[in-house]
């Protein structure tokens, strides 16, 4: 229901749509601020969770969609720490972050996949069986063939149509990705009447985004949170995502090695396979142990990344060793695989879900620094 005067719009659900993603107790909450200032990250003109919490509570959802604070959280888990009624604040703002992934999504897919395990594994299985029908075709029309004798990779899944497929997916992603960030854009600076942003901020302040973009890599703030442990841990898995998806989409001439030959660039693979492997099983481990504050509540779809995540390192470097060992036939099943596991995990999780914070943290932080910016102008 939605509630409207001529000064403010009230909607009721929003409160119920957050909840539903994310166990936390916020009628628990006191509205007492020790939240707010536990958190090392929190400063004056993006205080939270405080602030989100009412505007949540409220239905002020104009006021909740235009604040960019969800994504400059890290969920170090001080603020559920030192709360004292267990309010759950830090998972409070995590559910914040899948309820606003929803908010920006046009298609409604991602409030979809946030509210329904059977809609999102429904998914994956779908585009799984796309990629299958797609590998099926091509080898009952000759593109793709398979040579018994010997592991020939290049002539099961030739690399000029590897490369087309890489740009329709790219392409695809960056149109939802794009559009997506638009309508970010547009809650946070456009649709926000009481800042006025002068168009030549969005010039001089783009290093905020460039720093954002890098830090995102390195995750400098989680410094400090005092957790040094999970800074290296994001780190690791952060370089070896990285590491595998440039292989696999820059260089894939000389990575997908045509033959059972060794290749100077499997080094590389190696690494970015066990960090991929590593980070996934102690991420793992750690939610189903509940051992730190971030993991004591997992919502489906974080655990479903975790998997989805595992078995495409899993079954990469299962195809590795059946190709040096030249088992030519589970090299191509298990290609297939590989790719009906990491293709629907990059269509789902990149413009839909958990990875799309790698394009609305560094615009979260560019738009805030604008927003700033144009607020010290206009009181100056």
């Amino acid at each position: 229901m939605v509630v409207a005067d001529q000064s403010i719009t009230v909607n009721t659900e929003v409160f119920e749509n957050i909840k539903k993603m994310g166990a936390f107790d916020v009628s628990a909450c006191m509205n007492c601020g020790m939240c707010t200032v536990s958190c090392p990250l929190s400063v004056s003109g993006n205080e939270f969770p405080r602030k989100l919490i009412r505007y949540a509570v409220l239905g002020l959802d104009e006021k909740l969609v235009s604040h960019p604070e969800p994504w400059l959280c890290y969920y170090c888990g001080d603020c559920s720490e030192q709360c004292p009624s267990e309010a759950e604040p830090g998972e409070f703002m995590m559910a914040t972050r899948r309820y606003l992934t929803s908010r920006y999504d046009w298609t409604g897919l991602s409030k979809k996949f946030y509210l329904s395990e059977k809609w999102e594994i429904g998914a994956l299985i779908g585009l799984a069986l796309l990629f299958l029908g797609i590998f099926i075709v091509a080898n009952l029309t000759g593109i793709s063939k398979m040579q018994g004798d010997n592991v020939s990779i290049d002539t099961f899944a030739p690399i000029d149509w590897i490369h087309l497929g890489d740009l329709i997916l790219g392409g695809t992603l960056a149109i939802f990705l794009l559009s997506n960030a638009f309508r970010m854009f547009y809650y946070i600076i456009l649709n926000d009447k009481s800042v006025k942003v002068p168009i030549k901020l969005y010039f001089t302040e783009i290093k905020a985004y460039i720093v954002a973009g890098f830090s995102l890599v390195a995750q400098y703030r989680w410094l400090s949170c005092d957790n040094r442990w999970r800074w290296l841990k994001h780190l690791f898995l952060m370089t070896g995502y990285i590491t595998i998806f440039t292989l696999v989409v820059v260089f894939i001439d000389i990575f997908q090695v045509d033959d059972t030959s060794w290749n100077i660039t499997s080094l590389l693979g190696y690494y970015g396979t066990v960090a991929l492997l590593f980070v996934t099983l102690e991420a793992m481990w750690s939610r189903y142990k509940k051992k730190e504050q971030m993991h004591k509540f997992s919502h489906p779809t974080d655990w479903l990344f975790l998997i989805l995540l595992f078995l495409t390192a899993t079954t990469g470097i299962l195809l590795h060793l059946f190709r040096l060992m030249n088992f030519a036939y589970p090299s191509y099943y298990i290609y297939v695989i590989h790719i009906m596991i990491a293709g629907p995990m990059l269509i789902i999780e990149v413009p839909f879900g958990k990875w799309s914070h790698m394009l609305y943290r560094p615009l979260a932080v560019y738009l805030a620094t604008v927003k700033e910016k144009a607020i010290s102008i206009a009181g100056s």
